[in-house]
């Protein structure tokens, strides 16, 4: 692989030109291995002419705030950006070429919402937010303890369906919290499995991180020894079948305490009533003020990079949120439509905060906390694997500490669909999958190193992905014309059309080179420009 080839576009054989921001042209200049950096104005093919401007409750709240604080919000996204970005945030994946076209070929304000309504209700976002919710309740095999791996394979169909079926939020966390039954046969009872120890205050701080949003080192002990009691009469017992454990109600498990609410409320505890019932009554009355807002706040930071409440699990009085006008409407929201979750991704992804630009217009420190623009980050390590095999055509190679027969290491299966936390591969944890040990969603390390992108740019493992895949051979025998192969390539890695510049740049690369060679390498640039790397 030529180092010297970094982009699409070339100027001679010691620079070159990629976009390491969105709209901002990054020069690297190559002499004596030393990059050098300077930047040029934002390229308008990211952004509308358009001005974000109210289009549902979330931006009148929103933008007024921005307005008085002195802060410009951004244009809205192009329709390639804004395409890119729902299918990333929704399913994790990257559109096909042919979408790409065909929606830009639309012209009709609604092609937004419908474009988002459709894939809320594709297979693959059920697929993705079990994978979220896989990260959440720790779904790992552990060998020989905890979960074994086939109660994992259950608990992640049970969730897939809930999520499939779009199973209201309340009926989904009280399915979980008063479950009883098999950890083979009763998918919800993996729930108490999952936790470190079958102690009830590690089954109440979890149940308090998951649920309301608290970390489990904020609880006064008072606190978290009332909220124990209502997991104080969970037991387990096992069955001829081997692994098998059979999670129940014992009445006569001693105990000493009570149970009592967060909050100070003793529970009115009545003989022969299992007490994770009262709890789960408590926590999704409007008397809680955690439980809708530990969700909305979840999805918020999902779809647009931070919290409300920052961290995203850290709810407590002396972390307030940065707009609790905001927040207060979306958990009431909540609540409204019946804890309808689709209905909060919805809202969200069709204001124009979410569809601004990730080009700041007039950036001040602190304005990404204010959602004056779209933030920028990296992808995760599941999407970035997935999307690389999905364009080139190939598969991973996974592998898991438990023994076979006990686990099951799928082949030619997106990552984003391993039901298995355990079952993981170099790349993945290269990338900062989660070890899905604490529930925390920023056990998930985004953030970028110099390792990865080593391996990006020197790896065998990407460069015979690209070498060996079938997609990029079926565009050399079925595309004839190169502009059509340039185009091709670009809209399947980057979601857009090349401009004039990178055409001509490109074109000049290949004078004197064999086409597959020239396509390989142009591949592998524009798999390592932040472009594709990142959400923008």
């Amino acid at each position: 692989m030529n180092i010297m080839l970094f982009s699409a576009i070339f100027f001679n054989k010691y620079s070159v030109i990629i976009r390491a921001k969105i709209g901002v042209f990054i020069f690297l200049f190559f002499y004596t291995g030393i990059l050098l950096f300077s930047e040029r104005p934002p390229h308008p093919e990211f952004e509308l002419a358009e001005m974000a401007v109210a289009q549902n409750r979330i931006d009148e709240i929103t933008i007024p705030k921005l307005k008085a604080a002195g802060i410009s919000p951004s244009y809205l996204c192009s329709d390639e950006v804004f395409l890119r970005r729902v299918y990333l945030d929704l399913t994790g994946l990257l559109p096909f070429s042919q979408e790409v076209r065909k929606f830009k070929a639309v012209n009709s304000r609604e092609k937004r919402r419908q474009i988002v309504e459709r894939l809320l209700n594709s297979e693959a976002f059920a697929l993705y937010q079990t994978m979220r919710w896989g990260d959440i309740l720790r779904i790992k095999s552990e060998f020989p303890i905890n979960l074994w791996p086939n109660a994992v394979q259950a608990y992640h169909r049970w969730i897939l369906a809930a999520v499939r079926n779009n199973m209201p939020y309340d009926e989904f966390v009280r399915a979980l919290l008063t479950a009883s039954g098999s950890n083979f046969r009763d998918p919800p009872v993996n729930f108490f499995r999952a936790v470190q120890k079958k102690d009830p205050v590690v089954l109440a701080q979890t149940a308090g991180l998951i649920f309301m949003g608290v970390r489990p080192e904020t609880w006064k002990k008072q606190e978290i020894d009332g909220l124990a009691g209502f997991f104080s009469k969970v037991a387990y017992k096992g069955t001829a079948e081997w692994k098998e454990e059979i999670v129940y109600y014992n009445p006569d498990k001693p105990w000493d305490g009570s149970p009592v609410f967060p909050g100070g409320k003793p529970a009115a505890f009545i003989t022969g009533t299992d007490p994770r019932r009262q709890f789960a009554d408590w926590l999704i009355t409007s008397e809680n003020p955690w439980f809708s807002k530990a969700i909305v706040n979840r999805i918020w930071f999902w779809l647009m990079g931070r919290g409300i409440i920052h961290e995203p699990d850290d709810i407590r009085p002396d972390n307030p949120s940065q707009n609790e006008e905001l927040l207060s409407w979306l958990t009431s929201e909540l609540a409204v439509n019946k804890y309808d979750l689709k209905h909060i991704f919805r809202i969200i992804m069709n204001s124009a905060v979410y569809q601004q630009s990730s080009i700041p217009l007039n950036p001040l420190p602190g304005d990404e906390c204010k959602y004056a623009f779209y933030n920028i980050r990296r992808l995760g390590s599941e999407e970035l694997i997935d999307n690389i095999c999905r364009i080139t055509g190939t598969s991973e190679l996974y592998s898991s500490p438990i023994p076979e027969p006990f686990t099951f290491i799928p082949q030619d299966q997106r990552s984003i669909s391993i039901a298995d936390g355990s079952i993981s591969s170099s790349f993945l944890e290269l990338f900062g999958r989660p070890s899905r040990d604490t529930g925390l969603l920023l056990e998930r390390n985004n953030t970028s190193s110099a390792e990865q992108k080593l391996h990006m740019l020197n790896s065998t493992h990407v460069q015979e992905k690209i070498k060996t895949g079938g997609n990029l051979k079926r565009i050399l025998t079925q595309i004839k014309e190169p502009e059509k192969q340039l185009e091709e390539l670009y809209l399947s890695i980057l979601t857009r059309y090349p401009s004039e510049a990178e055409k001509a740049a490109a074109f000049n690369y290949f004078q004197g080179k064999k086409l597959n060679e020239s396509q390989v390498d142009l591949t592998w640039a524009l798999f390592n420009t932040s472009e594709f790397i990142n959400r923008h």
